[in-house]
């Protein structure tokens, strides 16, 4: 198992970012390094890299939009109004307003199905605010983080859904009849666990108090908090984009209504949109080339042959104990998604070989549903590649002052994956 190319891959790319060499140059790194110890020559490497960057097109060019879209909304005040009513309405109180956040983050995976969209647009007006209030901005990435995942591993509710039914039907085609409504059922302690650790996060590790430089964004000159021609076209661009991208299922496609409404109503001026995709290129464009990077990150993983051969040394490792088993297989999942970023494309992955493996070991349909489901959510959170971990860094990190690996991996890591592991693992024993 030490010697497997998946292992080693995530490995030398977990160091390498603690180390903090630049996100992007260490997912390269990783994945030549994956490519070369299974077989593959360099150009090989190279070439599957890039052909697997595909996978994460539309997403990259989603978030340039988003980011247009987020500068195009700022420059109008309308979100710096709701931030000077928000830091109001929490009077000081930290943890509420933490919190709060935590529980609109929720929102963006159900009730308006957005995902990180949401980020760009509300926090950065809200830095101000808990600059004054002191907040520690990796209990806000923890939030931000909780309510990116948590949601999809609990509720089957927009892309809780989506999430389910891809556990159904991996389940399903490895011989193993299950149906949706079971899945929320047996993903449900894990997710307590998820919670259990957000409130670690915002209630012991990150409570103190710390300082921040006041650092000036450019903002728009607010007069007054009454509702302008442009605020009112802000509110409806942002409402548009976010029921067009439901109702199209196509994120790019609502930024770009969201935008020509705003410009509609006078937010910015026809010869402005330069300057709006320019801002959204500095704001969310990192973002989109570590999300096109690690797509084809994830594509050598898999052309590696790793993955199987990971399992299979696992395998050996059991003994026939379940408890044993759903650790490792839990652990196993964890070491995959950190080096796929995505709980959804790795559960097709590690289901062809779990279903018959807890089958094997007398694992009930529940309990293995437990086992892939978690075993898929693990890593996500924690991940450098992973937008549960980008979107809040681009979010909190616009005056320079929040580091991507220390102020949101490692805090995401702690706090979420180590309560998986142990609830999942107790989960997979009881169900």
């Amino acid at each position: 198992m030490l010697t497997n190319p998946v292992v080693l891959s995530v490995l030398v790319m977990t160091i390498l970012c603690l180390l903090k060499l630049n996100v992007l140059i260490a997912l390269i790194l990783a994945a030549l390094t994956g490519g070369v110890l299974s077989g593959m020559s360099l150009g090989d490497t190279i070439a599957t890299l890039i052909g697997g960057m595909g996978g994460n097109a539309e997403t990259a060019l989603s978030y340039i939009l988003l980011g247009a879209l987020a500068v195009a909304i700022g420059k109008t005040g309308v979100a710096d109004i709701l931030a000077r009513k928000i830091g109001k309405m929490v009077e000081g109180r930290r943890a509420i307003f933490v919190l709060l956040i935590a529980g609109v983050a929720c929102f963006s995976q159900n009730l308006i199905p957005v995902h990180i969209a949401f980020i760009p647009i509300l926090i950065p007006p809200l830095i101000s605010v808990m600059n004054k209030l002191k907040i520690d901005r990796r209990a806000v990435a923890s939030a931000l983080t909780f309510g990116l995942k948590a949601p999809y591993v609990m509720l089957p509710v927009g892309f809780g859904l989506i999430f389910h039914n891809i556990i159904r039907d991996a389940l399903i085609d490895n011989g193993m009849n299950v149906e949706t409504n079971m899945v929320w059922k047996s993903m449900l302690l894990p997710g307590i666990g998820m919670i259990i650790g957000l409130f670690i996060a915002v209630l012991i590790a990150y409570r103190k108090p710390r300082e921040y430089k006041d650092i000036k964004l450019s903002k728009p000159d607010i007069k007054h908090e009454g509702m302008s021609k442009e605020h009112i076209g802000a509110l409806i661009g942002a409402i548009a984009a976010f029921a067009i991208q439901i109702i199209t299922k196509s994120l790019p496609l609502g930024a770009i209504a969201g935008l020509a409404i705003m410009m509609g109503f006078g937010a910015f001026k026809w010869k402005e949109l330069d300057e709006m995709l320019n801002g959204g290129i500095s704001l969310m464009g990192f973002i989109a080339f570590v999300m096109l990077v690690a797509s084809g990150y994830g594509a050598v993983i898999r052309a590696t042959g790793g993955v199987e051969s990971l399992v299979e040394a696992a395998a050996g490792m059991m003994g026939g104990s379940k408890a044993i088993a759903a650790f490792i297989m839990l652990f196993i999942g964890l070491i995959i998604t950190m080096g796929i970023g995505t709980s959804f494309g790795t559960v097709p992955i590690i289901a062809a070989i779990f279903v018959p493996l807890c089958m094997t070991l007398g694992f009930s349909p529940a309990a293995t549903i437990c086992l892939v489901g978690t075993a898929g959510a693990l890593g996500d959170a924690g991940s450098p590649a992973s937008d549960s971990t980008l979107g809040p860094t681009a979010g909190l990190n616009v005056d320079g002052q929040h580091d991507h690996i220390w102020d949101t991996c490692v805090p995401t890591f702690i706090h979420y994956n180590i309560p998986l592991l142990i609830f999942g693992t107790i989960a997979a024993l009881i169900l």
